[in-house]
Order: C-alpha cells, then sequence, then structure tokens
C-alpha cells in the first residue's frame, strides 16, 4: 500500500513518524529532568529546615541542658529534651509564617515518653527499615495523601549519647519529676546505639509539581511546535522543488509521447530535478531527429 501512495502523502507519514518518535524521546528525557530537577528543588527545602532542626537539639543539648540539669529531680523541664525542643521550634515557626503551614516536623519515636511522638503507620515503616538497615542513613520519596503531595526526608535516631540513657534506661535511675509526668510504662528500655526512631521532614510538593508540570507542558508545545513547522515547511520546500516540476515534465513528456514536438520542457535549476529535465529534453531531441529520419525514409520508399 505504501507503494501506491503519493510522493507528499509517503514523506508526510515518514515525517510525522519521526516526529512522534522524536517527541517521545524528548518527553521522556525531558521528563526525567525535570523529576532530578524538581526532587532537588524540594529536597533542599527539606535539607535546610532539618539540619536547623539538628542545630536546635545540638543547643538544647549542649547548651539548655547542662544549666538546668539539677533541677530535673525538683521539677520535670520538657525545654531541656532535644527533640521537644525541636519540635516547638519548628510548629512556632508553623504558626508564625503562612508559607510553612503545610510543613511537618516529627521525631518519630517506637517507645516514647511522649506519647505525641508515636509514629503512624508511614512512619512505623520507614523506623522499621532504619532497624533493617542499619547502614541506611537517609531515606528520601514523594508520598501522596488527601490534602496534596508530600516530599518526605527522614533519618535514624540512634541513641549515641549515653546521657540519655538516664532517663530512658529505667524509671528507677530517671528523674522523678519525669516519672511523675510521663509515668514508668513508656520511654523506657532504651539502648546504646540503638535506633529507637527516625526524624522526618515533610515538604509540601504540590506547588514544586505543578509548576513543573507546566513546564512540561510548555517546552513540549514550543517543540511540538517545531516539529510541525518543520514538517509543514519541508511538504512545502517539497512541493516546491520536487513535486510541481516532476508533474511539469511528466506534462510534458505525455504531450510528447503523443506526438506533440512543440512542447517545450521548462527551464529548472541545476539540480537533480533540473538534470531530469535536460534528459527529458535531449530524448525528445534524439526522438524528433528519429521521426524526421522516419519520415524521409518513408517518402523514399513512396
Amino acid at each position: 500500500m505504501f507503494k501506491n501512495w503519493k510522493l507528499r502523502k509517503k514523506f508526510t507519514i515518514i515525517l510525522l513518524g519521526i516526529f512522534i518518535v522524536g517527541l517521545t524521546l524528548i518527553g521522556t528525557a525531558l521528563i526525567t529532568v525535570l523529576e532530578r530537577d524538581t526532587e532537588t528543588q524540594i529536597a533542599s527545602q527539606g535539607l535546610i529546615l532539618i539540619e536547623t532542626m539538628n542545630s536546635v537539639r545540638a543547643y538544647t543539648s549542649n547548651q539548655v541542658n547542662p544549666e538546668l540539669r539539677d533541677r530535673l529531680d525538683e521539677e520535670f523541664l520538657p525545654e531541656t529534651i532535644p527533640a521537644y525542643s525541636a519540635r516547638e521550634v519548628f510548629e512556632d515557626l508553623r504558626d508564625r509564617n503562612v508559607a510553612y503551614r503545610e510543613f511537618f516536623y516529627k521525631e518519630a519515636v517506637l517507645n516514647p515518653s511522649n506519647l505525641r511522638d508515636l509514629p503512624n503507620r508511614l512512619e512505623s515503616e520507614i523506623i522499621e527499615k532504619f532497624i533493617g538497615d542499619p547502614n541506611l542513613k537517609e531515606m528520601r520519596k514523594f508520598r501522596s495523601t488527601p490534602t496534596g503531595d508530600f516530599f518526605y526526608i527522614a533519618r535514624p535516631i540512634t541513641i549515641t549519647n549515653p546521657s540519655c540513657l538516664q532517663c530512658h534506661s529505667t524509671p528507677d535511675i530517671a528523674p522523678r519529676s519525669q516519672v511523675e509526668r510521663y509515668g514508668t510504662v513508656n520511654g523506657y528500655g532504651w539502648k546504646l546505639n540503638e535506633i529507637i526512631g527516625a526524624q522526618i521532614i515533610s515538604v509540601p510538593a504540590k506547588k514544586v509539581i505543578s509548576q513543573a508540570r507546566q513546564s512540561f507542558l510548555l517546552l513540549m508545545g514550543i517543540i511540538s511546535l517545531v516539529f510541525l513547522l518543520v514538517v509543514v515547511l519541508i511538504n512545502h520546500l517539497l512541493n516546491l522543488n520536487v513535486i510541481r516540476p516532476i508533474k511539469r515534465i511528466a506534462r510534458v513528456a505525455e504531450e510528447v509521447s503523443t506526438g506533440n514536438m512543440d512542447a517545450e520542457f521548462d527551464r529548472m535549476n541545476k539540480d537533480e530535478i533540473g538534470n531530469l529535465a535536460e534528459a527529458f529534453k535531449r530524448m525528445k531531441l534524439s526522438l524528433r531527429m528519429a521521426m524526421g529520419r522516419l519520415s524521409q525514409v518513408n517518402r523514399v520508399r513512396r
């Protein structure tokens, strides 16, 4: 069937095939680049916040806790707990700045003293992965929720400081004020170098993903438009420089074949089509000479 198609149709189909394949390859590559750029952009926001929270934790542990440790037996002060300080600072940031309302920070612990740190199902899965692979130092992943898409960064919480065991090993050695506040059931039995939870920051990804999609559609639209313009331009040039001259040559050749020796081939450019026209001119001249000789022979015989 392809052999029976007109030349313009063949070229159009071939160009459209190239257009579809090229657009698919470009689209795939563009999606990969935009996804990587989107993840990098979102992750940079999360990393800044999580490192800020780590600085708050370090300040609380190194500056605040030593100053108030002697008062813990008389009165439990949650402000001396690094995880509590980091969470409170982050919640204050969310309350003060509308741009951070959809950001979430949590230090989820499997066996916490404060039950607000209990992990949900997703957080429990993250912690179990860290426990199952002690060499895993960080997790990054997109997740979808009823409120939109989020990107989370999670790091394991490991007991590396022996001073943590003064409050979380057994109730009998924990500060009396802590036991009075949280009881003797939760937040005990921790061990040195044990992974007890995960530090998780969730960054809203809806806006960045929407911008990436808009950029993708814009770029693909521009590329598609360029491809279509190229197809139209090639078709126009093909029609102007190939199809029309060939049709004129075919029409003149048809007239010559029916005996009209006065039909003339148009002057062509010095390209392949022009060479074809010159060949037909020579053929016409040879045919005219042959017809003249044949006429002379017929006259002689009469």
